[in-house]
């Protein structure tokens, strides 16, 4: 039997994969029809991978150059803890903001829950929208 940490990392690799490419075979492979994810793209939560790439999409609105790196991530057999960065161009309105053209990179911390199946369930984010909003100079 495959120990769980170990396919955890492995799939948050075809996670990176799926989010950089709003693949949407590989969200429905990934996420659970019924994980909800919150996020200021909706006021009430989104469920399963068309809900995850529904923010990917809203964020691709604003930066349509938008790429996330993992960097680094501990596993054990229902979690993953991910440090990504974050980068692309602010070329597109964004929380109401008019493009300013300022590249961000912005450091994002998340967990990501499992399933017995080795799908996410949950994605809990680190607050990086205050990294975002800097980099296009909406706050200081």
């Amino acid at each position: 039997m495959m120990d769980l940490a170990k396919r955890n990392k492995e799939l948050m690799k075809k996670f990176e994969q799926m989010i950089n490419t709003a693949d949407d075979e590989l969200a429905a492979e990934l996420v659970a029809d019924d994980a909800p994810f919150y996020t200021p793209a909706s006021p009430e939560p989104l469920y399963g991978g068309k809900g995850y790439l529904s923010v990917v999409h809203w964020m691709r609105q604003g930066f349509s150059d938008v790429q996330w790196k993992l960097n680094d991530m501990v596993a054990d057999e229902e979690k993953v803890a991910a440090y990504w960065t974050l980068t692309g161009t602010h070329d597109g309105e964004f929380l109401g903001i008019s493009p300013t053209g300022n590249k961000i990179s912005v450091s994002v911390m998340n967990f990501y829950y499992f399933n017995a199946q080795g799908k996410i369930t949950n994605d809990i984010a680190a607050e990086g929208m205050i990294g975002i909003l800097r980099g296009i100079g909406a706050v200081k």
